[in-house]
């Protein structure tokens, strides 16, 4: 995972002249440009010389079932069990009422399943919650990639008005004041003079959310050789997905989240979806060609995560798509079109991860009692 702090790569415009190209009916069978494939793991043959499994492996990428490397945070068994004590406790938040879990819900897909999430004072945020299961695979992170990875990330809604209300001089007033947590804080940090700091706090979130993927989709064992592992709707729908050109925006490991997009490249979505006060990633770039760009979101476990879109308007599964058709692709889908595309969605839902709810240290005297204005 790396930062992307100006105009959209070469790769990123390469693949939006894919999308554009597919929308005029002329998109090769073959294109697309995935990330390159990693050497070291070797497919199996396609089974049964199973032309769209090729085709597949062009764009596409397993989940792997190992811990994804985390770039400046050596992940260990300390911090992981850390971190997920701080994802799940919402005394990090000025009310003791939202946590990290409140939004990125990790038994409903990681997303909470409202338009828009509701934080300190029952506000309103203005964009959807993207999931945090897989988001370590990520380009960055937020829809408009303003954080580089996911330690800058989870400084932010910390710190947001609109959500936790909190900063940094609280969170360590709290965690300082029970002594349970500074335990912790020694163990996951044990070369540091003071482990306790906002940036360690982010540093654990960070490693436990690393955690948060899920491998083995039906789509990943397809991937793996398995030619069962799709019916043959959802290997319609494949086949759709590529042609039509979603994989110029939804390739690679993540399916998505690889690169910024314009949203509505042919027609933009009215301002029921597309509402003209957030331009996405030029508030980021201040660049013009950003206006209207979002980061295309990771599609694994999408049929978990409505609503759809930064906006978070779309509830229905059938409806996004065809929402991208047109707007992205140029495209008025068929409703047979749509059901397969819809089916494939389908099987890029992975095992999710299943974690125990975390039991926290009592607050002492000295803890800094809720704040709800």
């Amino acid at each position: 995972m790396h930062a992307h702090t100006g105009h959209r790569p070469t790769a990123g415009l390469k693949n939006l002249l894919v999308a554009a190209t597919a929308a005029l009916g002329i998109l090769a069978a073959s294109a697309g440009t995935a990330p390159a494939a990693d050497p070291s793991v070797a497919n199996p043959p396609a089974a049964g010389g199973d032309a769209l499994m090729g085709r597949a492996r062009e764009l596409f990428k397993p989940l792997p079932a190992t811990l994804p490397v985390v770039r400046n945070n050596a992940v260990t068994r300390e911090k992981i069990e850390l971190g997920k004590m701080l994802f799940f406790d919402p005394r990090l938040s000025a009310s003791g009422i939202f946590s990290c879990n409140s939004c990125h819900n990790l038994g409903l897909g990681g997303v909470d399943g409202l338009e828009t999430s509701v934080g300190h004072g029952w506000q309103k945020g203005p964009r959807n919650a993207p999931t945090v299961l897989n988001a370590v695979l990520n380009i960055a992170q937020f829809w408009d990639g303003r954080a580089e990875d996911l330690k800058a990330q989870a400084k932010g809604p910390i710190q947001a008005g609109v959500e936790m209300n909190s900063t940094p001089d609280r969170v360590m007033a709290v965690l300082n004041s029970i002594p349970a947590y500074q335990a912790k804080f020694a163990d996951a940090f044990p070369n540091e003079k003071t482990p306790v700091s906002f940036d360690n706090v982010a540093m654990a979130i960070e490693a436990f959310e690393a955690t948060l993927t899920t491998p083995a989709a039906p789509f990943d064992q397809y991937l793996d050789g398995k030619a069962d592992a799709l019916t043959d709707t959802q290997k319609a729908g494949l086949e759709l997905f590529i042609d039509k050109g979603c994989s110029g925006c939804h390739n690679g490991v993540n399916v998505g989240g690889h690169d910024y997009f314009p949203f509505g490249v042919v027609t933009k979505p009215g301002a029921e979806i597309l509402p003209p006060g957030d331009k996405g990633r030029f508030a980021v770039t201040k660049t013009a060609d950003d206006e209207y760009v979002f980061r295309a979101p990771t599609l694994r476990n999408v049929a978990l995560t409505a609503p759809y879109f930064h906006s978070g308007k779309v509830w229905d599964l059938r409806q996004a798509v065809a929402v991208m058709g047109s707007s992205q692709l140029g495209a008025t889908l068929s409703d047979q079109e749509i059901d397969k595309i819809t089916a494939f969605l389908i099987a890029l839902t992975g095992q999710q991860p299943r974690v125990d709810y975390p039991l926290m240290p009592a607050s002492t005297p000295a803890t800094p009692q809720p704040v709800f204005k």
